[in-house]
């Protein structure tokens, strides 16, 4: 009986959640354009995203939200429903719209499900006089929240200690009304009918909103009651910030899905902005204290902690261009975690919301290089980054090979013999000569531009029979180097796909 059971318990957490997060044609980067409306995400996918070889695009969260004076960002995670009409990124239809576009060329949807909680605006909106507690267009009333039904422990209501995992998880964050999913209520089943509806259109998975403050079981129930897509179970993973000192450990969710690698932000930071000696990279990932990397999703930055919120520490973003190109590509070029890109728009306050007007977002824009105009900054554009991309699916699951260290703050290694990567934080140039894995011939450096049917836009380098080559990295923002079997001089393609 007992091995029977552990069986079950087994098969019942397997079906819970999956690691798989259902990519197509052997592509690796999700990107999250954030705050973008449904009709820009569909066009982006058909004309930068699918070509360029992205994996997926993580969405804000689509259903309808409150209007805060303002317009901030954090409106959106603020929900007054499950209804797909009322985000500000588009109607219901249009989402749907964008989905299809999207996966026809190859690049799956996550959404950013905000679950755990709701937040109703003041009356009339909801309908009440109160304006907590009593949703109607879900519907959930004070039963269906934990505060009113006594398991929230603190006096206030509110999380007033992290260290009592009972207050995290049950009372309310940040005075969002915090949803009771105990057995018998309708919380679970409602929002696995608002999931199940999201899947039915062709998403692929979801980001779980502060899924540390549910309990995993939670979170398992739900899962458990969701529809296949692709031919397998939906992608979940769970943004649990655990930086250490708290109750709450990442590995607690784990066996629900991928989680969040918030440890991961701060030290890809330090290698961007050149505070650590590179050398130390090695066996960078799960043996400095991170998740195991087929549970780990890592980013350089994420709209939370880019803003100062959210266990933000000291990420590098944007702002700093240099020091984030090479945070970015050392992640994309290095084989740890599913890695998420982050594409911003300009801020001068943290609670700014998306370029636009009177709450309506605007369009972005494009230069004739492909950047973005304006006050989108679309980072995913960036030359550097989005060959990267390129660079992270040519190597696929090859491993970290022909490790070297010249000098203190220049690395190089490759991966088998896919693909090639080189990185210096040294102040002067160098020009050393170094073991490529690669098949001799000469490549084109997706760093400093893309092949052309006569050649590269970039630097050539020439490998030879061997594998080695002189690899020159001049001090300054690109100094760096990427090359890939798919990528030699004159095949005409360039990165895209």
């Amino acid at each position: 009986m007992l091995h029977f059971f552990v069986i079950l318990l087994a098969a019942v957490c397997a079906h819970a959640g999956v690691s798989d997060p259902n990519f197509a044609d052997g592509r690796k980067v999700i990107v999250h354009l954030f705050e973008w409306k449904w009709a820009d995400i569909g066009k982006e996918c058909q004309d930068f995203l699918g070509p360029y070889g992205y994996a997926g695009v993580q969405v804000s969260p689509p259903s309808k939200h409150i209007t805060a004076d303002g317009y901030p960002w954090w409106q959106r995670y603020q929900p007054v429903s499950y209804s797909l009409d009322g985000s500000r990124s588009g109607s219901e239809a249009e989402f749907k719209e964008m989905v299809d576009k999207c996966n026809n060329v190859g690049v799956r949807i996550y959404v950013d499900a905000v679950i755990p909680h709701g937040r109703c605006p003041p009356p009339p909106m909801c309908g009440r006089q109160d304006d907590s507690y009593t949703f109607p267009d879900v519907p959930y009333y004070p039963g269906n929240f934990n505060v009113p039904n006594g398991r929230c422990s603190s006096n206030s209501g509110g999380i007033d200690d992290y260290s009592n995992p009972d207050e995290v998880r049950y009372c309310n964050l940040v005075g969002l009304d915090d949803i009771d999913f105990s057995s018998g209520l309708s919380s679970t089943k409602l929002v696995q009918d608002y999931l199940n509806k999201l899947l039915g259109y062709g998403v692929a998975g979801f980001r779980i909103d502060a899924a540390k403050h549910m309990d995993p079981t939670e979170i398992e129930n739900i899962a458990n009651g969701l529809q296949n897509v692709f031919g397998g179970r939906p992608y979940i993973y769970q943004e649990v910030i655990d930086q250490g000192g708290e109750p709450i450990k990442a590995a607690h969710y784990t066996h629900l899905g991928d989680v969040t690698e918030f440890r991961y932000c701060t030290e890809i930071a330090r290698v961007g902005r050149g505070e650590v000696d590179l050398g130390y990279l090695y066996n960078f990932g799960e043996s400095w204290g991170m998740l195991p990397s087929s549970q780990a999703v890592v980013f350089v930055d994420n709209h939370d902690n880019q803003r100062g919120h959210g266990g933000a520490g000291s990420v590098v973003t944007y702002t700093e261009s240099a020091a984030y190109k090479k945070a970015t590509a050392f992640a994309l070029a290095w084989d740890y975690g599913t890695t998420r890109i982050m594409s911003s728009y300009k801020f001068s306050n943290t609670d700014q919301g998306p370029p636009g007007s009177n709450g309506v977002t605007s369009s972005p824009e494009f230069n004739s290089d492909s950047s973005c105009k304006g006050d989108w900054v679309c980072e995913h554009r960036w030359r550097q980054i989005r060959n990267m991309v390129c660079f992270r699916n040519a190597a696929g699951t090859a491993p970290v090979d022909n490790w070297t260290t010249r000098l203190s703050n220049l690395i190089s290694f490759s991966r088998g013999s896919k693909a090639f990567f080189a990185i210096s934080n040294e102040r002067s140039d160098n020009c050393p000569w170094l073991q490529t894995g690669l098949s001799g011939g000469t490549y084109c450096d997706l760093i400093s531009g893309d092949p052309t049917d006569s050649g590269c836009t970039g630097k050539e380098i020439e490998v030879q029979s061997d594998g080695a080559a002189q690899v020159c990295l001049e001090a300054g923002e690109d100094s760096m180097v990427a090359l890939t079997y798919k990528a030699k001089s004159g095949s005409g393609a360039g990165c895209k796909w």
